[in-house]
């Protein structure tokens, strides 16, 4: 994994009053720039995915958890939010929706050509939205790509559309116990050390009640739930709903559709939704 916490402290400067006006750092919106970043020939190192594997709920194979080369790509969606020429600043931006397309499993031997750029920025009732693309080859085959959604909350417009909706897929009886320290473990693994997922003291400072699960992490430990029911060729798209707040514990519910899975994470407490989505064959 590259050395993204240079890039992370860089992410968090325009939302340091005073720094946050400087030339350079401070950001005035505008349109997404025409830019992409590329990793070349980017090796697997087998027992970091299986650090991965483990604190996301996947068996340890000889290829990739679906969701894991996210974490590949992730040093380039921050190179993209953090340079000069880009309208939002990193921090306060909000992950809400996120859909992976796996054409076939990545073995622990190849070597990928990961690439990101934004696009789309489009008005949302709360905001303005964008997406992050991504897409990782394997010796010119196009293997997996991926489109993040996040959120700039601000003025928006009631009449764009609010964001992807999903099959309901009820909680059935299994519930996770998540420790407070999972949001530290995950950022160890996966390089995303936002302050909101580290501790209570973090997390306060940027108006959470604790310290709050990486919404990717949510996202692999249902697709690790799911696991041995998908199909090799196979899109996964989720909603990030409410946060989940460190320590706690949510409840899992899924289902067949016609063409896949419906899956959900939820409060036990009261059914408020932390999450939606579906797994359908590609094809």
């Amino acid at each position: 994994m590259p050395d993204v916490l240079p890039t992370l402290v860089k992410a968090a400067l325009p939302a340091v009053p005073g720094v946050n006006l400087l030339p350079g750092i401070r950001r005035t919106g505008g349109g997404l720039p025409d830019v992409s970043e590329v990793r070349h020939d980017v090796p697997v190192d087998a027992s970091h995915v299986g650090r991965y594997a483990d604190l996301c709920g996947f068996p340890r194979k000889d290829t990739l958890p679906l969701p894991y080369p996210h974490l590949l790509a992730f040093g380039l969606h921050l190179q993209i939010m953090t340079s000069g020429s880009f309208p939002f600043p990193a921090i306060g931006t909000v992950h809400v929706e996120n859909s992976i397309t796996q054409h076939r499993p990545i073995a622990l031997t190849e070597q990928l050509q990961v690439t990101a750029r934004p696009d789309h920025l489009r008005a949302h009732p709360k905001g303005q939205v964008f997406d992050m693309l991504t897409a990782v080859h394997s010796r010119g085959e196009l293997v997996w790509e991926e489109t993040s959604t996040f959120l700039r909350r601000g003025r928006g417009s009631q009449d764009a559309p609010g964001g992807s909706t999903f099959p309901e897929a009820p909680a059935h009886g299994i519930t996770w116990q998540l420790p407070g320290d999972l949001g530290r473990r995950y950022a160890g693994v996966s390089g995303d050390h936002n302050p909101i997922h580290l501790s209570p003291l973090t997390a306060k400072a940027l108006g959470f009640p604790r310290q709050i699960a990486h919404g990717m992490w949510s996202m692999a430990r249902c697709v690790g739930a799911l696991e041995n029911r998908l199909p090799d060729a196979v899109t996964v798209a989720v909603a990030f709903k409410k946060p989940i707040v460190l320590p706690g514990t949510v409840a899992f519910g899924s289902r067949a559709t016609e063409d896949g899975h419906a899956f959900s994470l939820s409060s036990p407490r009261d059914g408020s939704p932390h999450l939606a989505g579906a797994a359908t064959r590609v094809g």
